[in-house]
């Protein structure tokens, strides 16, 4: 099983809004997925439990306990890990060590650049991400790509040693989907669409990768 986690030790970045469209992504393209829910504030198992009760469940499994990596599905598929906002390397050490790739999301504003910079000089510290055998990729989130702001922003951190994989715009459809157990994967609309695309360079680096 390829097991993608989500981290960063800046919160209100848009990690479990990540996470949960990255595992609804990968159920609408009829891969077998598994989003764990590491963050003792529970928000992607309430957005399961909210997508179940509208008849699309995805197996939700608690993974607050560093016993409960063990029990992740053997075989094929994809296991979407969402872990605590403000986690260190020493917190996300079990999931470190067995993750097929890590996806750090960043807002294009200074306080949040510099919070992800100490954050990725410590993960760069692990030895599977010296050894270069865990990739770690850049989801900048929330962003408004005209503004000169955010160009100076991406300018900034394609300057890191790790990659820029996405842009995604700053749209409230995130936050009402979200808010409804769905993600942008489960419609159609020529709207929704554009959204998709701001993932399209996301999903083919993990397709490298793997």
């Amino acid at each position: 099983m390829k097991i993608w986690l989500v981290a960063c030790a800046k919160g209100g970045v848009g990690k479990t809004t990540l996470a949960v469209n990255l595992a609804a992504a990968e159920a609408a393209a009829g891969h077998a997925v598994t989003l764990v829910d590491a963050d003792p504030q529970g928000s992607a198992t309430r957005w399961s439990a909210r997508r179940a009760e509208l008849g699309s469940p995805l197996p939700t499994l608690d993974g607050r306990s560093r016993s409960e990596v063990r029990r992740l599905p053997a075989g094929a598929g994809v296991a979407v890990v969402d872990t605590p906002a403000g986690a260190g390397e020493r917190e996300l050490e079990p999931f470190l060590d067995v993750a097929s790739a890590v996806l750090v999301p960043v807002q294009p504003s200074a306080f949040d650049i510099e919070a992800s910079a100490r954050f990725l000089e410590t993960l760069a510290t692990h030895p599977r991400v010296r050894r270069g055998t865990l990739p770690v990729a850049l989801v900048v989130n929330r962003i408004k790509p005209q503004t000169n702001a955010a160009q100076q922003a991406l300018e900034l951190l394609r300057g890191w040693n790790f990659p820029v994989v996405a842009q995604l715009r700053d749209s409230q459809a995130y936050t009402v989907l979200t808010g409804l157990g769905r993600s942008l994967f489960d419609y159609h609309s020529a709207q929704v669409r554009a959204h998709q695309d701001d993932w399209k360079p996301l999903f083919h680096w993990l397709q490298q990768v793997d």
